[in-house]
């Protein structure tokens, strides 16, 4: 086997969720160009329809879920819709998430464990369901999950977040224990990247403190990303599990001036 073939995901199934734009998509795009189906997850059927034209346009399969990732039993459907359609399960991408800055004494107990529950109770239910299926239908598989910077490097307003991707980091680590050597666990922790979610909060005065904050002087593309969860999911990554892979531009501190709550800027 050559050395790019290693990259190769040829004959493989992925599972993704809130994979209708973003990263999400991104990593849909780059698992099907190298050779994987994907089995899309979103709560909007009209952005999975767009992510599957594009993937069938490479020559791969695509099944588009519906999915809400806060119910169960819908995480259930995805999985059994990858079983049913395709067959097997050899990836699982939790990319599902996310939560605003917010100032932790405007966050309630209630957002507070939404917020985890968005974050890391999904991926973790997610991974409950996918990993026998994995083991049962492909002998094993990968875990990738979507972690973020701001669950390594503390900031004002991201309690809530940051708590959350900081969980889902651990998890991770503790999955990648318990589920080896035949389910691989590994997490990106993403620095600031251009996606729809990002683009509501930019404008050029905050884009402009963002880069300069950076030491590699931009922002993120998604397809920096997606690089990484194909090296992570690939027979490339076959001895690495339990890493938290870092694609975000050498970010020491998170590159977002936010308010303390008594005075002052973080």
């Amino acid at each position: 086997m050559g050395i790019f073939d290693r990259f190769r995901l040829d004959g493989q199934v992925a599972v993704i969720t809130g994979a209708g734009k973003g990263i999400g998509a991104g990593i849909a795009l780059a698992y099907a160009e190298a050779g994987a189906d994907v089995v899309i997850g979103a709560r909007t059927e009209a952005d999975l329809q767009r992510v599957a034209g594009r993937v069938e346009a490479l020559g791969r399969k695509a099944v588009v879920v519906v999915t809400d990732v806060m119910e169960e039993d819908q995480l259930q459907r995805l999985a059994d819709a990858a079983m049913n359609e395709l067959g097997r399960i050899d990836m699982l991408v939790n990319n599902a998430g996310g939560f605003p800055p917010r100032p932790a004494l405007q966050t309630s107990r209630r957002t507070f464990e939404q917020a985890f529950s968005f974050n890391v109770g999904t991926a973790y239910a997610m991974s409950i369901i996918c990993t026998p299926l994995m083991v049962e239908s492909a002998g094993g598989g990968s875990i990738v999950n979507i972690s973020s910077v701001a669950g390594e490097k503390p900031t004002p307003c991201f309690s809530a977040y940051g708590t959350a991707k900081g969980a889902l980091s651990l998890l991770t680590r503790e999955l990648a224990q318990e589920f080896a050597p035949k389910v691989r666990v590994n997490a990106i922790a993403v620095g600031s990247t251009r996606t729809d979610a990002l683009n509501t909060v930019l404008t050029d005065e905050i884009e402009q403190t963002m880069v300069e904050l950076t030491p590699m002087g931009r922002l993120g593309e998604v397809e920096d990303i997606a690089l990484g969860a194909l090296y992570l999911a690939s027979p490339a990554a076959s001895y690495v599990t339990g890493a938290i892979l870092a694609i975000n531009g050498g970010l020491e501190r998170l590159n977002m001036q936010m308010p303390r709550a008594f005075g002052g800027m973080g």
